[in-house]
């Protein structure tokens, strides 16, 4: 459903009316293109005394067409850039244009007296970031400090960041990555990558851990899902579809699984993108079977996206018990069942990817959707619950939790819930259901084998929830 208000508010006659009542002015968001380069340049580095992670830096900026512009000595920018050949030079506020991108090195933070680095740094650079620029902060994860200075000060990062990100506005998203000791460049690289894209633009507000990698990473592609056997429920419609193209673009081989009444749908799905369809009701233990038969003919899943879900929205006191039971079972029972299956039939292969679709709900609730809220919550214990376990298979799980995103079941909701859905985010609109398909490409790369565990919310950072 078209954004009457955004396209409104970004005409002249509707830029002057929203400034003079004081109303929202959201941007439309700069999204992935093919052929756009990997990453928004130029990007502006600096770093805290004492950051480890540099090199990392320089390092994922080689692979792309991407000059870097260095402020502050405390890394050795020049050095590091030369080595690596990427083109740098110092950054001059007011004199060197504006940056694409920003990546700021805080793992030298050791004390809340250090924290003085990060003002130093954005309150020079912040106006020099271009409208829909990316910001990344680079941490340590808090629990492995050494000390109790070092662990405020890391834990402290968290709130500079997710504030940052609701002040930045033009559409600037802001992240913090947490990145173990034990963690190389590698490791780094596809989540530094995705979060310097437009592949990551309604994505903002997130702390994201990257430990060492669960698996040998390959060397990087450009199209890193080529081949790879890739299983969608509920890939019909939506965000589902969105997710099963994005995929099909990249070069994968498709399986998407839809109930049997999404026929027409889910055929015309397949013979667009050259896949495979899985007509299967999930709630049934006995398609369990189905999906091991069709794995094993693909000599097992490289990736399974457990992206159906129903609501059945009604307050507690009113809602039926079928309600409640369907909603269980579509949204959390049947994901939990199926990993089961094919993790104990072995039918997820080396450096495989679980990911899971959550919700925002699921994180910060909504009147009349105790059921969705739990199972999508659910989700999230699930991810918990498994990522110890997937990492000792050398596979990760992951969860996305979409916010309010443009499909037909929003374009449902009425129009003050809507609206109110749409603007209550640091970016003051809707994300698209390709949003969620870009996050979900980037958990799923074989390079993104330090990512495990985590839940990434695809809300253009709502106000609501964590």
């Amino acid at each position: 459903m078209a954004d009457r208000y955004l396209a409104f508010a970004n005409r002249p006659v509707g830029r002057f009316l929203t400034g003079r009542l004081g109303l929202p002015q959201p941007r439309p968001l700069l999204r992935h293109a093919e052929g756009q380069p990997a990453v928004i340049g130029p990007v502006l580095a600096g770093a805290a005394p004492g950051g480890r992670l540099a090199a990392a830096v320089v390092a994922t900026l080689a692979g792309t067409p991407a000059a870097m512009l260095f402020e502050g000595d405390a890394a050795d920018w020049p050095g590091l850039a030369a080595r690596h050949g990427v083109m740098a030079a110092r950054f001059l506020p007011g004199q060197s244009g504006r940056a694409g991108s920003a990546v700021f090195d805080a793992t030298g933070i050791a004390d809340p007296a250090g924290l003085d680095a990060l003002y130093t740094f954005f309150h020079r650079v912040i106006r020099e970031i271009a409208p829909d620029g990316r910001i990344v902060v680079l941490g340590a994860p808090p629990e492995t400090c050494a000390d109790a200075d070092a662990r405020v000060a890391q834990r402290a990062l968290e709130g500079f960041t997710r504030s940052l990100g609701k002040e930045a506005r033009r559409n600037i998203a802001v992240q913090l990555v947490r990145v173990a000791a034990d963690a190389d460049a590698t490791a780094l690289d596809s989540t530094l990558r995705f979060f310097l894209s437009r592949r990551s633009a309604y994505v903002s507000g997130q702390v994201v851990h990257v430990a060492a990698p669960v698996a040998d990473l390959p060397e990087a592609a450009p199209r890193a899902h080529r081949g790879r056997r890739v299983l969608v429920t509920g890939a019909a419609r939506g965000i589902g579809a969105a997710i099963a193209e994005a995929f099909a673009r990249e070069g994968a081989k498709v399986v998407a699984l839809d109930v049997p009444q999404a026929g027409a749908d889910l055929l015309s799905l397949v013979q667009r993108l050259g896949g495979s369809r899985l007509a299967l009701d999930i709630t049934d233990p006995a398609s369990d079977a189905a999906i091991l038969e069709d794995a094993a003919t693909h000599g097992g899943y490289d990736v399974v996206v457990h992206n159906a879900g129903v609501t059945r929205d009604r307050t507690i006191a009113r809602m039926s018990r079928a309600e409640w039971d369907q909603t269980m079972r579509v949204n959390l029972l049947a994901p939990l069942r199926i990993t089961e299956a094919l993790l104990g039939a072995g039918a997820l292969g080396p450096n495989g990817r679980i990911i899971g679709v959550s919700s925002i709900a699921g994180i910060a609730g909504n009147p009349g959707q105790t059921n969705y809220a739990a199972t999508k919550a659910g989700v999230i214990g699930m991810v918990d619950a498994l990522a110890p376990r997937l990492a000792a298979r050398g596979a990760t799980i992951n969860a996305v939790a979409p916010g309010f995103i443009e499909t037909r079941m929003t374009a449902a909701i009425p129009f003050a819930i809507r609206e109110a859905g749409r603007r209550m985010n640091a970016m003051g609109q809707g994300g698209l259901p390709e949003d969620v398909a870009e996050t979900i490409l980037w958990l799923a790369e074989p390079r993104s084998a330090g990512v495990n565990g985590n839940i990434v919310r695809v809300c253009g950072q709502s106000l609501l929830g964590a």
